[in-house]
């Protein structure tokens, strides 16, 4: 075949060797596209078929290629009898296109085996499944948390727990949800967060799991701990004078019922029984007050929800405030964005936090020259409401600041200590938080998150 004749075939070859490799890239590519994958195979059906007719006559087995492509067998190499260097080198160029494609395909079948050991392996228990409800993934940590060794399908999970299928059923991307799970006389505390993929154009739900039984026993061991040192504290500012007093009325009285015409009742010691007797009649109503909001705090009635308008909502309590801010020199501004920003909350008991929080603003100054209280109202990224209470006062020390929403606790010598408890079980209730920062010398922001 003289150089004129195989210039075509050359041309021809190069192009089906490209086409060929960039078919092995694109089957093998993660994010693989099968109209790309149509297309690369229709081109290269082409190039065959005009290959074919420049080498007509030899014999090159063409079929058995596409045979192997199509089937994804990729193991056997091509030879042909001819000795012809054009065909030859066909056979060289496929052969190697076909290693390349061999190559590809191992390297993702380690990097598969791979992170298939990972998530086998991780302390996390995870679990995906389609939108049909058929499981992908249940990794063994799944299967310890649940105590259950196979699932083919979500619902076949019900018998470890009902209400866990609905979790993994309702929760979207982002949701995360605490749920118990109870085996026997065990009793777990499950984290469950939820993320929605799509991979191959298929939606999967990726579920992860955690027991947070011991995190929690902790903090709560740590929270009564906390409870039972303000608790007695309180008590005891209350009983030791009040047993003190008594005592000492008791010691009197006792003196002169034994010895009654030694001891004359003076006047003087008739002021001194009722001034003992009026302090212990003070601590003890104290006591009594201090104990009924005690049972306040842990009857809570459930919010009747309703949508709030922010502004509005701000705007009512900067102005029920207006005399004392006025008395006490300190100003106070609204600031809401959007202007119809609305929450969906039990005003009555969202009035009361905010107020609790101004009356702590209010008394948060010490000799500042501009007292300033800033109520602010403004969605995060996230589309959440929040509110905003800010001055610029004294600020909070970094101890104090982790004390203070433990009921009973007080930075103020005359405060009960459980406003701020309060308030925050007022936003458990309303499935939402309440936060605070603060800097000595700089000021306080409590931030309500809806």
């Amino acid at each position: 075949m003289d150089s004129n004749k195989r210039s075509p075939l050359v041309t021809r070859i190069a192009i089906l060797v490209a086409t060929t490799v960039v078919f092995a890239f694109v089957v093998s590519a993660n994010n693989r596209s099968y109209i790309l994958i149509i297309a690369m195979l229709g081109a290269i059906i082409f190039q065959v078929k005009s290959l074919l007719k420049e080498v007509e006559g030899h014999d090159v087995p063409i079929g058995s290629i596409f045979d192997s492509i199509r089937f994804d067998e990729i193991t056997q190499t091509f030879k042909s009898d001819t000795n012809s260097d054009t065909v030859q080198k066909l056979q060289r160029e496929l052969n190697d296109a076909l290693a390349k494609l061999k190559q590809a395909r191992k390297e993702k079948d380690s990097e598969y085996q791979f992170f298939k050991n990972i998530v086998q392996h991780v302390g996390i228990g995870l679990l995906t499944f389609k939108r049909d409800g058929s499981i992908q993934i249940m990794n063994s940590a799944a299967k310890r948390l649940m105590r259950i060794n196979k699932a083919d399908r979500v619902e076949d999970l019900k018998v470890v727990s009902e209400p866990l299928v609905d979790v993994f059923l309702k929760l979207k991307t982002g949701g995360r949800e605490l749920l118990q799970l109870k085996f026997g006389d065990e009793t777990i505390q499950l984290s469950v967060f939820a993320i929605e993929l799509t991979l191959r154009d298929e939606e999967v739900k990726l579920i992860s799991m955690s027991n947070i039984q011991s995190e929690l026993e902790e903090k709560e061991m740590e929270a009564w701990q906390n409870l039972v040192r303000v608790l007695t504290h309180e008590i005891m500012n209350s009983v030791t004078p009040i047993s003190s007093l008594a005592g000492i009325v008791e010691d009197d009285l006792k003196a002169r019922i034994d010895r009654p015409s030694e001891l004359e009742l003076k006047k003087e010691d008739l002021e001194d029984m009722y001034l003992s007797l009026q302090t212990i009649s003070k601590r003890s109503a104290g006591l009594i007050k201090f104990v009924k909001e005690f049972r306040n705090l842990t009857h809570i009635p459930k919010p009747k929800l309703a949508e709030v308008n922010v502004k509005e909502l701000l705007d009512e309590l900067a102005l029920l405030h207006k005399k004392e801010l006025a008395d006490n020199q300190i100003s106070i501004s609204v600031s809401v964005d959007p202007t119809n920003l609305y929450v969906l909350a039990d005003k009555t008991m969202i009035e009361q936090v905010i107020i609790n929080l101004i009356k702590n603003a209010i008394q948060a100054f010490d000799e500042q020259p501009e007292r300033q209280i800033e109520l602010t109202g403004y969605s995060n990224e996230k589309g959440r409401t929040i509110i905003s209470v800010k001055d610029n006062g004294s600020g909070i020390d970094s101890e104090a600041l982790e004390k203070i929403f433990i009921p009973f606790y007080s930075t103020k010598k005359t405060g009960s200590g459980i406003g701020l408890s309060l308030s925050k079980q007022i936003m458990r209730q309303h499935e939402g938080n309440i936060t605070v920062k603060s800097e000595l010398g700089k000021g306080t922001e409590f931030l309500l998150r809806f």
